[in-house]
């Protein structure tokens, strides 16, 4: 921000801030007189008649005289106890502020003596000739002088208390020193016209209060615990304004002075100058110590800076050396005193001794340093560069002086950097390094005149100052720099006439060579054939170099061969050229490589023809011809037309390849989903579902494989542009689709065995079957026998689809018609005849069925537990009920019989009821419920032979009983 604006803003902030400083004042003020005001008692009679009237009754005036007494007892005391009543405050607007309160006060008073009632009062007093009339009259006129004086001092004092304000409130050092000298003619004016502040006693601690107000500004800016750890320049600001402030007021005070004298009509300012500046004055005699003190801190401060680092090499006792001068405040920040006080002069007066001569120590100290380090110097140019320096920039005169005697140091330094220069030249002359991109001739020159410029830099920086190189040390170093850059210049000059010697003697050459290079394979190379030629641009590197050569050379000054010249002119035309040709066979090779071997027999005669194409590249034209851009243009559109063949050749091996991707994702063992998961499919059903769905994927699989001839036929089109589908050209692609089909076709057979063997050895269940009791044996439903040829006739059947797929005449895509084999059968030949002897398909055709083999002994020893019950089956029931009952047992062995067969026919229930082994799920509810049914029936059977026994018995019982009845 400008910083006329800047002060703007200031101003109009503080005049803010004071107004609203005013305005809280004058509430507060109207508040103490709403609050305190003084207020006359009125009597308590009417007073409706005349004065004389009044006047003539004694009861009427006895009373009238008790008031007045009050009156004037309340007007005495509260003039007497404004009398006693002292600004509250040091400042000048205390001072301001007790006036104002006693004129308010006053005002109030006075006022209400001129009321009409009071007034009446008083003639009333008057007319009854009472003792109180002598009394009355003073202490009136007394009330009246002090309202006066307290209502005029208000008025003039108001006129300078916008000044007041500033040195109080003001935001800043700058706005008290505008404010003084304004505040002092403000003050004159007060002395000339006020009738009370025109004499000593008056205007004395008035500027008395002022100058406090301005000490205490100071003291409380200026903190000397706080000051040094700000910003130095900052600082440095606030303490010169500080004192400036205190001189302005002394200055401001002596000028008015002046002018009153001068003017003869005014009375003499004759105040105690001691009352008023002595304080001040030695305030601003500290604020100029404090000055001294950040200006040797600066100093010294220019003088270690990162300058002085980077020349000596040694930062840290440079830091050092800082230390021990930021320690020269140490003791200004812990002062056990107030600085700003005249008692503590004396202390005062010690720490600035001490503070000098520890900064004599310290220069001491920096210039020993110095000499010490320049004597090994890292540069003498940043050297140099901070002497000059050092003659711009403020610093300790006994330092600046000691740097200015180093010139010596410094041409030592520069004879060092010499030798190192010639040194680095001498070691990497016969190899010298280069930067990026920069040719081998035209880098090492540019490697030398960086290594010279290195050195002439400095030596030309030494010519600012003359008296360096004039002196004898001077003249020593200016003959060693000029040997050594003999030296370089030989060197470069060397090397440009051996660049141009052999440019003018190969550039011919170059330029004669072939656009395109050639490389083939032993077998074209023996056939001088272009087959499978891989080709590269023949613009030479030596080429490149000579004209990144020439352009780097004339930059630097040289004068180059005019062929050269014309080469490096044209050096956008060869790039686009070369460019352009480099384009054009990435996008060959690109194309080529995109063949397989297949293809590339399928197009050979095509890529001899686009090789013909690039002939001329590599027999004919060279980097003189001037039919290049042609031949680029030629080539590309022989490319374009190979590009779109072989587009079409791959949208056709695409299409293929799709059809063959169609027939390697087919799923040949599709078995029934379960209707539930208790609900799985029986064995005959699973089977013949596979065998169901594979009939449909063959169908579609056939489909597929019957496009493939025609796709095929219409690439013969596009090549040879014939349809017979048998054309010789393209048997090798033939045979090369055809094996793809083979391929695919084992790898879908061996993909599926594979699969279908997992899900076979899976803990999965896939199919279930049945257990029943065929006595004497339980077998399975169907038995394990139906169940591995189901399964190796699903197997089979798996293989035997490949016999839909007829194979290719040879030297042709057209299906081979059925041949007549023995006994005059037709064969159809087919990929079957080998797939089916492939060792990998053959073992996983072996290995299902011998795992669902496996899976079905397991189930059969399984159910030999339920063997257990085969006596239930075994035994003639007939014949061993009729042994049974023979032996006429009793009910308890009766009972025995038949806790035994009820227990079998519940605990047969008991048992698992369904067994899940890999793919199979085996099913014994049907064993189960035959089994307790046999137990039933025995149950049955003993009782009804219970039952015939009991019969019997019940008979003999009862003709007992009938023979003893006819005895009786």
């Amino acid at each position: 921000m400008p910083g006329e604006a800047y002060h703007s803003i200031q101003l109009i902030r503080d005049e803010f801030l004071m107004n609203i400083q005013k305005f809280a004042n004058s509430i507060q003020g109207t508040m103490q007189q709403l609050e305190g005001e003084i207020k006359l008692e009125m009597p308590s009679i009417s007073l409706k008649r005349e004065v004389s009237e009044l006047a003539v009754n004694p009861e009427v005036v006895e009373i009238l005289e008790q008031c007045v007494i009050n009156w004037l007892n309340l007007i005495s005391a509260t003039v007497e106890g404004q009398l006693k009543k002292t600004p509250q405050g040091n400042g000048p607007l205390a001072e301001i502020e007790f006036w104002r309160e006693r004129n308010a006060t006053l005002s109030a008073l006075h006022e209400q003596t001129k009321l009409p009632i009071v007034r009446k009062v008083l003639d009333v007093i008057r007319e009854s000739d009472s003792m109180l009339v002598a009394n009355l009259q003073p202490v009136l006129t007394e009330l009246f002088k002090l309202h006066m004086e307290a209502s005029d001092n208000v008025r003039f004092l108001s006129t300078v208390e916008r000044h007041f304000k500033n040195i109080t409130h003001g935001s800043s050092f700058h706005v008290v020193l505008e404010t003084i000298p304004s505040m002092m003619s403000a003050l004159r004016m007060v002395w000339i016209i006020s009738r009370h502040y025109n004499k000593d006693e008056r205007m004395i601690p008035l500027m008395e209060r002022i100058a406090w107000e301005i000490a205490e500004r100071v003291c409380k800016v200026v903190n000397l615990r706080t000051l040094f750890k700000e910003n130095r320049a900052s600082a440095q600001h606030k303490t010169l304004e500080a004192r400036n402030v205190l001189h302005m007021w002394k200055k401001a005070y002596f000028d008015t002075r002046a002018k009153i004298e001068a003017s003869g009509r005014e009375a003499r300012w004759e105040f105690d100058q001691k009352r008023l500046f002595e304080r001040t004055d030695y305030m601003a005699s500290i604020c100029q110590d404090l000055c001294d003190i950040l200006q040797v801190m600066e100093e010294f401060y220019n003088i270690f800076g990162p300058e002085l680092k980077a020349v000596t090499g040694d930062p840290k006792r440079i830091d050092d050396v800082l230390c021990r001068v930021d320690s020269l405040v140490t003791p200004m920040e812990n002062l056990a005193f107030d600085p700003f006080s005249i008692k503590s002069s004396q202390y005062w007066k010690y720490v600035m001794d001490d503070f000098k001569i520890e900064v004599l120590v310290i220069e001491k100290k920096a210039k020993s340093f110095i000499d010490e380090s320049f004597k090994t110097l890292r540069s003498a140019e940043a050297a140099f560069d901070m002497l000059l320096k050092f003659k711009h920039i403020r610093s300790r005169e006994a330092i600046n002086r000691q740097m200015m005697m180093k010139f010596n140091d410094i041409l030592a330094q520069y004879c060092k950097e010499i030798d190192i220069v010639n040194k680095l030249f001498v070691q990497n002359l016969d190899n010298p390094p280069l930067y990026k991109n920069h040719p081998p001739v035209a880098g090492a020159i540019y490697w030398e005149r960086s290594l010279f410029f290195r050195i002439k830099h400095t030596i030309l920086r030494f010519q600012e100052v003359e008296e360096i190189l004039d002196s004898d040390r001077g003249r020593e170093v200016k003959q060693k720099y000029l040997e050594v850059g003999r030296t370089m210049k030989d060197f470069e000059d060397r090397k440009y006439e051996q660049w141009r010697e052999a440019t003018e003697l190969v550039l011919p050459a170059l330029m004669k060579k072939s656009l395109l290079t050639k490389t083939s394979t032993v077998a074209d190379e023996a056939a001088n054939s272009d087959k499978g030629a891989i080709f590269a641009v023949n613009f030479s590197p030596a080429l490149k170099e000579i004209i990144s050569e020439t352009k780097y050379l004339e930059q630097l000054g040289f004068s180059v061969p005019e062929l050269a010249r014309n080469v490096a002119l044209q050096e956008d035309k060869f790039l686009r050229y070369t460019e352009g040709i480099q384009r054009m066979l990435d996008h060959y090779h690109m194309l080529i490589g995109t063949l397989n071997e297949a293809e590339s027999l399928l197009l050979d005669d095509h890529s001899q023809e686009l090789i013909r194409v690039f002939r001329s590249g590599y027999k004919r034209l060279n980097w003189n011809s001037l039919g290049i851009a042609d031949y680029i243009t030629r080539c590309k559109q022989a490319i374009g037309k190979f590009e779109s063949l072989v587009h079409q050749i791959h949208k056709n091996a695409d299409d293929i390849s799709s059809r063959l991707t169609l027939i390697d994702s087919i799923n040949l063992f599709k078995y029934p989903a379960p209707k539930s998961e208790d609900d799985l499919p029986g064995v005959k059903e699973f089977f013949e579902h596979i065998e169901r769905e594979r009939v449909k994927d063959v169908d579609h699989m056939v489909r597929w494989y019957l496009a493939i001839g025609p796709l095929l036929t219409k690439v013969e089109g596009l090549v040879i542009h014939t349809n017979t589908g048998k054309a010789p050209k393209l048997a090798s692609y033939y045979e090369y689709w055809e094996y793809k089909i083979y391929e695919v076709l084992t790898k879908l057979i061996l993909k599926n065995l594979q699969s279908f063997n997992s899900l076979i050895l899976g803990n999965v269940p896939l199919f279930q079957t049945d257990t029943i009791l065929t006595a004497p044996e339980i077998i399975l439903h169907p038995n394990a026998n139906e169940i591995d040829k189901m399964c190796v006739h699903c197997v089979q059947n798996c293989v035997e689809i490949t016999k839909h797929f007829v194979r290719w005449m040879n030297g042709s895509c057209i299906e081979c018609p059925p041949q007549k084999g023995e006994e005059e059968e037709l064969v159809i030949i087919s990929f079957y005849n080998d797939i089916s002897m492939n060792p990998q398909i053959i073992e996983q055709a072996v290995m299902i069925p011998q795992n669902v083999h496996r899976i079905l002994i397991s189930l059969m020893k399984y159910l030999q537990k339920w063997k257990g019950y085969r006596h239930l089956w075994k035994l003639d029931k007939a014949i061993v009920m009729e042994k049974f009952a023979s032996k006429r047992p009793p009910c308890v062995a009766y009972d025995e019989k038949l806790q035994f067969y009820s227990k079998i026919a519940y605990e047969v229930l008991r048992h698992p009821l369904i067994k899940d082994e890999h793919c199979i799920r085996l099913q014994l509810g049907p064993l189960a419920n035959t089994v307790q049914e046999i137990a039933k029936s025995w149950v049955t059977s003993l009782g009804k032979l219970l039952n015939e026994s009991a019969k019997e018995e019940l008979l003999n019982l009862n003709e007992e009983m009938k023979v003893a009845d006819h005895r009786i």
